[in-house]
């Protein structure tokens, strides 16, 4: 009962902290959305878009990237939720939070999970938005999302926490999110499908196809078309691990101690 308590405070702190950021939740908008409404022509003119495997149906290029924006959400807050932990740290209030008399995992788990409802909430936003200008999914496609993006948010928040544990100085962080947001993004599915990819370039293809960002991505896109994606599943799942086991790693105090001791 403790440990639910401490997870709802974690949760209720990261929520305040979202709300008295105003800026900071349309920021997360306006960015997909201007890739959404501007850019989407200019894709769609050169690729040239209208059946796209495995779905086997005419989809038009903005329907095939919102999925990809929905990514965009989840890393882009993702990032943004590991910055206030260096900013934290910082402060002191980091320490605080993980001398509380729970688990390192459980204490980390709970911070996860507030920042990865705050996304579900600018995600769900976004395709609210995106259905005004038409562009729409089946009403169960929305609901068959919801674990997807769940799985999403919190794969690409533990790969966030565990930058966060690694980087000492808040200065260095946003050159860092820089270097890992953007190649992650570009070097995945989100704007551009892998099979026409491999056309240009098997190298490319096979970047992209490592990147656990794009598992993430067709995990979602597959559910918004209320189908399930096993093997993107899988290494979505094996990514959230291993994130998070390198996070727990880099927030344990002993090996900060035997670092001093050396």
């Amino acid at each position: 009962m403790i440990s639910f308590r401490a997870t709802q405070a974690i949760v209720l702190r990261e929520a305040l902290r979202f709300v008295h950021q105003r800026e900071r939740f349309v920021a997360a908008l306006v960015r997909p959305l201007v890739w959404l409404l501007v850019f989407a022509a200019g894709f769609r003119a050169a690729l040239g878009l209208s059946i796209t495997p495995p779905y086997q149906t005419y989809i038009t290029y903005e329907t095939y990237i919102v999925p990809g924006l929905c990514g965009m959400i989840l890393l882009f807050n993702g990032m943004q939720s590991s910055l206030s932990l260096v900013y934290d740290r910082e402060m002191g209030s980091m320490r605080l939070l993980l001398t509380a008399p729970q688990p390192r995992w459980w204490l980390l788990l709970s911070k996860l999970l507030g920042a990865t409802l705050i996304s579900l909430a600018q995600v769900y936003t976004f395709l609210l938005i995106a259905a005004l200008f038409g562009i729409d999914f089946d009403p169960l496609g929305y609901v068959a999302a919801f674990p997807a993006l769940v799985l999403a948010g919190l794969m690409l928040g533990a790969l966030g926490l565990m930058l966060s544990s690694f980087i000492k100085q808040l200065e260095n962080f946003a050159g860092v999110m820089n270097f890992v947001i953007f190649p992650m993004f570009f070097l995945s599915s989100a704007l551009y499908p892998l099979w026409k990819m491999a056309e240009s370039s098997e190298l490319l293809h096979d970047i992209c196809a490592f990147n656990p960002f794009t598992h993430a991505v067709e995990l979602i896109r597959f559910a918004l078309y209320g189908q399930f994606n096993a093997s993107a599943f899988g290494w979505t799942c094996l990514a959230a691990l291993v994130f998070m086991g390198a996070a727990l790693w880099g927030y344990d105090p002993a090996r900060g101690m035997i670092k001093k001791r050396a």
